[in-house]
């Protein structure tokens, strides 16, 4: 095999070169998964590694915010309306105060009563209370919140909503055509002894670059069914009609109900106190549900025509399982609303329950604190591909810029001192 040959236009000795026994299809695919792997690499890197932050979100703040829990009493709980005077109280000095409560949150009879409002400062806000007697435990901005800003970061990179979200969203969808043509391209020509030892195992005693690749060609690949899920699951929220879509594939052709509030505009006087009326639905609802262990969000009316709202769920771990309510602000009359959240999980359709975990698919919670580790380890991997993929391009780029140079010596003899 002759690996020179003599250039009769420039008169110079060049290597010969390689003909590429890949074809056009192939050339195409490694071509489209190298560049938009160094297009997209970055915000894939960020958006992986703050997904790993998240997916332990819940158990990280169990252990450090202990203002979460109480220690449990032989007594009911407090209604809305006197917690919201001890938040009040705590927060403003006066249980007489003006303040936009939002509404608030029950939990089993080890978890703090939890009250969001609007603060005039710090902006939406919660007070952690005993449920039990009103005693204030802590308050907590949402804006200072460390998990909020990480989900600021996984969702829009800390930009603004209508910039960051689309960038987020084509980036990730570019990752699956990433994913799509990695797979193609780690698909052994031949399925012998040799190259199955190349796609599944890692060579951990070979060198850097080796291991490298390894890492990038053999974790891409054991992480790629999972990495599709984590992917797919984001696009519900990165784009209305991949949401719309795949509710219509899984649903056989059925279209996604919206989640709408149904509007409270009697025009019966009201004949109590709004928070009269909040009061009347917890303790409607408390008996409806008749489930200790559940939570039961209960949200004010903050405009004329608002209901009031109840959120129930009855797994803390996860929240695919979760149902709302709505009532007339003046009567009390119950309201349809909600879309596939405005019924029971177990009445619910196969496409709708699919749609209701895509959350809880997202974070791993499906499968609980296996699930969790999984998500976790296969959002870092995620991560690690652009950062492998861009060693291994920078790699043969270098390899190439010293072949490059080599070959302007063998043309220019003198340039590399030969005489």
């Amino acid at each position: 095999m002759k690996l020179f040959a003599f250039s009769k236009k420039t008169g110079a000795i060049q290597p010969r070169k390689k003909k590429s026994n890949k074809s056009l299809f192939r050339r195409i695919n490694d071509w489209l998964h190298l560049w938009l792997g160094l297009v997209t690499g970055i915000i894939v890197v960020f958006v992986s590694l703050t997904g790993c932050i998240l997916a332990f979100e819940r158990e990280i703040r169990n252990v450090t915010q202990p203002y979460q829990f109480v220690e449990p009493q032989q007594k009911p709980f407090l209604l809305p309306s006197q917690l919201e005077r001890s938040a009040k109280l705590y927060v403003y000095g006066s249980d007489t105060a003006k303040a936009n409560i939002y509404g608030f949150e029950y939990g089993d009879q080890h978890k703090a009563a939890v009250v969001a409002f609007l603060d005039p400062k710090d902006g939406y806000s919660m007070v952690y209370l005993n449920p039990y007697d009103g005693t204030p435990l802590a308050k907590k901005a949402l804006n200072r919140d460390f998990f909020r800003i990480v989900l600021a970061g996984h969702f829009y990179l800390f930009l603004p909503a209508p910039i960051g979200q689309p960038i987020v969203a084509w980036s990730i969808l570019i990752f699956v055509v990433i994913l799509m043509s990695g797979l193609i391209m780690w698909w052994p020509k031949k399925w012998n002894k040799t190259n199955k030892e190349k796609s599944f195992k890692v060579k951990w005693k070979a060198g850097f670059k080796r291991v490298n690749y390894d890492l990038h060609n053999v974790l891409g690949f054991y992480v790629m069914l999972i990495a599709l899920v984590l992917a797919l699951t984001g696009l519900v929220w990165g784009f209305e009609w991949f949401a719309n879509g795949s509710y219509f594939v899984t649903s056989g052709g059925k279209k996604l109900a919206k989640w709408e509030e149904p509007v409270s505009d009697t025009l019966t006087a009201q004949v109590a106190a709004p928070m009269t009326n909040v009061d009347k639905i917890y303790l409607e609802s408390v008996q409806h549900y008749n489930n200790p262990t559940a939570s039961i969000q209960v949200s004010y009316p903050n405009t004329p025509t608002d209901p009031i709202t109840v959120s129930y769920n009855p797994d803390e771990g996860t929240y695919y399982k979760r149902e709302y309510r709505f009532f007339d602000r003046n009567t009390l009359a119950a309201l349809e609303g909600g879309g596939i959240y405005g019924q029971e999980y177990k009445k619910a359709t196969a496409a709708d329950k699919l749609y209701r975990m895509n959350y809880d698919i997202h974070v791993g919670a499906i499968g609980g604190l296996t699930g969790k580790i999984i998500a976790f380890f296969a959002s870092f991997i995620c991560g690690s591909l652009p950062i492998t993929g861009f060693i291994i391009w920078y790699g043969k780029k270098k390899k190439k810029h010293k072949k490059a140079k080599a070959n302007l010596d063998i043309k220019h003899p003198h340039s590399a001192g030969i005489k």
